[in-house]
């Protein structure tokens, strides 16, 4: 589809458009169908404009703007979302990709990081220091999605979630009012940013805690052939249960890709990718993954010291952009057998070779903290596990669609119930599970501070209905 027509005025158009600092584009622009491009291929939405902001003031520009019109908002940081939530059709894209800067205090060990900043953005600046926080593991990712909806990766066990390393935000709320939230300030909607997705407004600037990490950090992955996939896999379920919060081992079910640690006669063969992760001294992390890397007969060992930064762009190769997307997700709090087998079982099925299943541990400190702290509920989970369906050909969307669903409802027995919301690829219908018991609330705090629903682009927390 293709907008022709725009809802609102031209006039009123052209007069918010001169008071921008950045630049409003609409569909007859040259720039306009880069702009409203994003990661998943699988989405092709034409907002009827385009706000590329330059700065807070044009946030709070383009959120009276949306609201005074009625218009729906989208709201861009990365474009990294897999439900397509940055993008719409006819109303107002808020695109932030420009507001990129990263500064830190060394001293403080803090960072301050505008909403258009990536994963590799916030690393590249804080291990100049040493430094790092929590964050995902794929360096493309926009930090304002990933943060909003809880944020884990590689630190998540030794030092918790982003979520958790998060001092404050400015935030423009749906009445374009910027408000600080922290502990101390607006606490409540502190609360409900910390997990609540990006219901509660636009942030434009986030204060993190940071730690040292690096810049060298033992890592790195070993490959087994499919056929050993039962046996390493309870290995690896049974060294997770006693490693040190330290040690992250993540298990990845797919095709060998071409990469060139890997033999050739392998690639397109189906494998297990075992990831470790030390946070520490690298010798004691080389006795801690002693036993881990001594198991069977590996075909490939890439364990050993690796740049911070550099890890955390490793598997960018495998999640480049313009590709077809779409995942399913479960949290546990176990890996059973029953879990095992039934993954092991759909890996021989997977409907391409760029797909993959994996299983990203966590715990550690993270399940340390009380599961009312913040917004984000699911510190009960011992494991996320998500499918990553993708596929180049749109021929192939229902297909690969329908074997990610069955494969998602093989799994159900198995898992918690619970789902991390920035894993959903559906618009709608999941939110009670990705939010949990914060559901409640979230939707109390929503009709204070968006009663009108502006932010709806997003897994959507409806307003509490006035008691």
């Amino acid at each position: 589809m293709a907008v022709t027509t725009t809802p609102v005025d031209d006039g009123a158009l052209d007069g918010f458009g001169e008071r921008l600092h950045g630049e409003l584009l609409r569909p007859e622009d040259p720039n306009y169908d880069e702009a409203r491009a994003i990661w998943n291929g699988m989405i092709d939405k034409y907002p009827a404009m385009i706000v590329r902001s330059r700065g807070v003031s044009d946030v709070i520009a383009a959120v009276n703007f949306a609201r005074e019109h009625d218009l729906l908002l989208a709201v861009r940081g990365g474009g990294h979302n897999i439900a397509g939530n940055a993008v719409c059709d006819d109303g107002l894209m808020l695109d932030l990709s420009a507001m990129r800067s990263v500064r830190v205090d060394p001293e403080a060990r803090t960072a301050r990081v505008e909403p258009g900043a990536t994963l590799a953005d916030v690393d590249h600046e804080t291990q100049a220091f040493g430094l790092a926080t929590p964050l995902g593991i794929n360096s493309t990712t926009g930090i304002a999605g990933l943060t909003l909806g809880g944020g884990f990766g590689w630190l998540t066990r030794k030092y918790g979630m982003t979520v958790d390393n998060l001092r404050s935000v400015d935030i423009v709320t749906a009445d374009g009012v910027l408000r600080r939230a922290s502990e101390t300030e607006n606490p409540d909607l502190f609360w409900a940013v910390r997990g609540g997705g990006g219901n509660f407004g636009v942030v434009t600037d986030f204060e993190f805690d940071l730690h040292e990490v690096g810049p060298e950090v033992l890592a790195g992955p070993m490959v087994y052939l499919g056929e050993d996939a039962p046996d390493v896999l309870r290995h690896v379920r049974d060294f997770n249960e006693d490693a040190p919060d330290e040690s992250t081992v993540w298990v990845v079910l797919r095709k060998a890709p071409p990469l060139p640690f890997l033999p050739e006669d392998v690639h397109g063969v189906g494998v297990v990718i075992v990831v470790a992760f030390y946070t520490g001294d690298i010798s004691e992390g080389e006795e801690v993954l002693a036993s881990l890397r001594e198991f069977g007969d590996p075909i490939a060992d890439g364990i050993g010291p690796h740049t911070y930064a550099e890890f955390q762009q490793s598997f960018d190769p495998l999640l480049t952009e313009g590709a077809r997307n779409y995942w399913k997700s479960h949290n546990f709090s176990e890996l059973s057998d029953g879990a095992i087998d039934t993954a092991i079982e759909y890996a021989e099925t997977l409907p391409t070779p760029l797909s993959e299943i994996f299983f990203g541990q966590l715990g550690g400190v993270m399940a340390r903290v009380p599961a009312d702290a913040t917004a984000f509920p699911h510190r009960d989970a011992a494991y996320g596990m998500n499918v990553h369906t993708r596929w180049e050909d749109p021929a192939d969307d229902d297909r690969c669609i329908a074997w990610a669903r069955t494969f998602h409802d093989a799994m159900a027995p198995h898992a918690t119930g619970g789902v991390y919301v920035n894993f959903v690829s559906e618009r709608e219908g999941e939110e009670n599970i990705a939010y949990g018991n914060s559901y409640e609330r979230l939707a109390e705090l929503k009709a204070k501070y968006d009663p009108e629903n502006l932010f709806r682009m997003n897994q959507n927390v409806e307003p509490a209905p006035a008691r």
